[in-house]
């Protein structure tokens, strides 16, 4: 019984320290990519491809009256 408790609690302990280490690792790395702006997601409208031609589709225009229904 003591063989199992030698070999497992060092183990626990390095599997612990592991993960705060890497729980640490990633707050710092996230906080300098949430400072330099990498990732950023952005929304709303995503632009068009350069070169492309705008024009107005039928889907935007608005109706009056009771067709909207």
């Amino acid at each position: 019984m003591g063989f199992v408790i030698v070999i497992s609690l060092p183990l626990i302990i390095f599997a612990i320290l592991l993960g705060f280490g890497c729980y640490f690792f990633g707050k710092t790395k996230g906080r300098q990519e949430a400072r330099a702006g990498v990732g950023a997601q952005v929304y709303g409208v995503p632009q068009p491809p350069p070169g492309a031609t705008e024009s107005s589709s039928p889907a935007h225009e608005k109706k009056g009256g009771p067709d909207i229904v």
